[in-house]
């Protein structure tokens, strides 16, 4: 058996994939029993967070594994398989070892070294142990990657190259301000009450807020979230709960509010976004969309006293000889706009650039003007301009007027996958929205410290002795059975003595028995002790063969003493 991973990240795939690929917790539960279902699998995990889903397997077939697999997601996820495969990533063996430890270490995040991916990790150990989907080889691999991932963090400085996406989300919304000097004394509005949003508020107690008001579906939950709040020793908040249904209200309230629920639709929608902030200030919250800036341009221009060239499929058009529809966007297709204040010779230039640099010979049409001949010169240069997509400028563009933003009154930050705040709010003057998408935008140019170095070489480091380990697990079963074999001859052995000799006192017989045991046991050491070691490095996977073919050990005794130990380890198992 062999591990596979087949996912998709922020990574791999846009947001807008992502978020519809995203799988809530019933989800994520029947996709696992399906996995161990399939015949490829025996064991099945689900690494689900806001910004990667992945699906981890131990199966005995690697192409019919990576079907199936791929297969199970595009069904569970509702995203057709011909669509979600061009961002599918697959990684096999050590390669699929190697990305979950630095998923676990935060090499794969979308904020370098946040650590909150490791109780993510744990959750998915933990629902697939509840399951009976992880095996040996799954739940070695999550205990350990949670190991390298704590490792990482106390032997590093990787906490310095990133911050959990908590903190990178709420450094976008303070704009690059002290996120203490910017959230001291504003009230916050948290909606949802589980991890993320757990971390959300205490970031935000710690930070400085004078409120906090928790909302969920349970309310239940919203209250414990908003009791620890207020009994924290660390912070000085005021904390209350509310139901989801006040939402509308304590939005109008609010300064800042974080959203991270498992909902599948919108939490905040653009016309609640500006209600709340029209309840806050009296004024509605503009759209800032492209409509609004062409307005302010074409007032700018006609205060300055100029006439705007009219555009393509205006009225004015409708006498023009030429053919309106075939000019791209941003040409102007009146003749007398095109060619303004230039005379023959200027429109006899740009006849010949209209040929291909060419001079047009107009020796023949020599006496011929007027709009005849203009006209010829206007078609020739408009069909140029279709074909390349641009004229050459005759004169300075008009200069665009920017239209300041007002100063946002209302901060919403969305960690929630699929989205928990309608993207349209972006285009809400006196709003400013933070969603996965921005921060994956603004974390890609994210500077990098050097402790990542290290990590990726306790990444390597661990790559490799888990490896190590495995191979050398794998052979433990056939030398289990080989020193079981080796037991039942000395029995038999004794048992045959004791028919031979029987006078013989129990305390020379135990000193016979313990003798030939002894004995065995020396001759067994060295062979079993190397063979292990052997079977350890890479290739030695054969070594296990080897030893059965060499004593001819049943295979039936082998796998009895395999399932035996994985019987032990599950009932051993637990999150390290």
């Amino acid at each position: 058996m062999s591990l596979l991973v087949v996912g998709l990240s922020h990574r791999s795939a846009p947001v807008s994939v992502l978020e519809r690929a995203s799988l809530n917790a019933g989800a994520q539960l029947k996709l696992l029993q399906d996995t161990v279902a399939a015949e490829p699998a025996a064991e099945a995990a689900v690494l689900a967070t806001c910004n990667r889903i992945e699906l981890y397997a131990d199966v005995d077939k690697f192409h019919a594994g990576v079907a199936e697999l791929s297969t199970l997601l595009a069904q569970h996820s509702g995203v057709g398989l011909e669509e979600l495969t061009p961002y599918l990533y697959v990684h096999y063996e050590d390669r699929a070892v190697h990305h979950l430890f630095s998923v676990a270490c935060g090499l794969d995040s979308m904020v370098v070294g946040e650590g909150q991916i490791l109780g993510q990790i744990k959750d998915s150990l933990a629902r697939a142990q509840d399951l009976h989907t992880a095996g040996r080889l799954l739940n070695d691999l999550f205990q350990q990657a949670l190991r390298v991932g704590k490792r990482a963090h106390s032997e590093t400085g990787i906490d310095r190259a990133g911050q959990s996406l908590v903190t990178f989300g709420l450094e976008q919304l303070s704009a690059g301000a002290d996120v203490q000097q910017w959230a001291r004394g504003k009230r916050a509005l948290v909606i949802g009450a589980g991890s993320m949003s757990s971390l959300a508020a205490a970031t935000l107690a710690r930070a400085g807020v004078a409120e906090i008001v928790v909302a969920n579906r349970t309310f239940e939950r919203a209250e414990r979230l908003a009791r620890i709040l207020s009994e924290g020793d660390d912070t000085d908040v005021l904390a209350r709960a509310v139901p989801m249904d006040s939402v509308p209200g304590e939005l109008t309230r609010a300064d800042v509010a974080v959203s991270c629920t498992g909902a599948t639709g919108l939490v905040l929608t653009a016309d609640a976004v500006v209600a709340s902030v029209q309840g806050r200030t009296g004024a509605p919250a503009l759209e800032d969309a492209a409509g609004a800036d062409t307005a302010v341009r074409e007032t700018a221009v006609r205060e300055a006293g100029e006439t705007p060239l009219p555009g393509a499929g205006s009225a004015a058009d409708e006498n023009c000889p030429l053919d309106l529809s075939s000019v791209p966007s941003g040409f102007s297709v009146m003749g007398e706009a095109a060619v303004a204040g230039m005379d023959a010779a200027t429109l006899e230039q740009h006849g010949a650039w209209a040929a291909g640099g060419t001079a047009v010979d107009r020796t023949r049409e020599a006496g011929r003007s007027g709009p005849e001949a203009d006209t010829e010169l206007i078609g020739a240069l408009a069909a140029t301009a279709t074909r390349v997509g641009r004229i050459p400028e005759r004169r300075r563009p008009e200069p665009v007027v920017e239209v300041p933003r007002p100063e946002p009154v209302l901060f919403l930050l969305d960690l929630a996958m699929p989205r928990d705040v309608d993207a349209a709010v972006h285009r809400l003057a006196g709003v400013r929205l933070v969603d996965i998408e921005s921060l994956a935008d603004a974390s890609a140019d994210a500077p990098m410290a050097a402790d990542v170095d290290m990590v990726r070489r306790i990444v390597a480091d661990e790559v490799t002795a888990f490896g190590a380990a495995q191979r050398a697990a794998h052979i433990t079963p056939t030398v289990v059975a080989l020193r079981s074999m080796a037991a039942d001859v000395v029995a038999g052995e004794i048992a045959r003595l004791e028919g031979r000799l029987p006078g013989l006192d129990d305390k020379h017989r135990a000193e016979i028995t313990q003798t030939v045991k002894r004995v065995v046991d020396k001759l067994l050491h060295a062979p079993t002790v190397r063979v292990k070691q052997l079977a350890a490095e890479p290739g030695g996977a054969g070594y296990a063969d080897a030893l059965r073919t060499l004593f001819d050990l049943d295979q039936e005794t082998v796998a009895s003493v395999s399932r035996a130990e994985n019987s032990t380890t599950e009932k051993n198992r637990g999150p390290a």
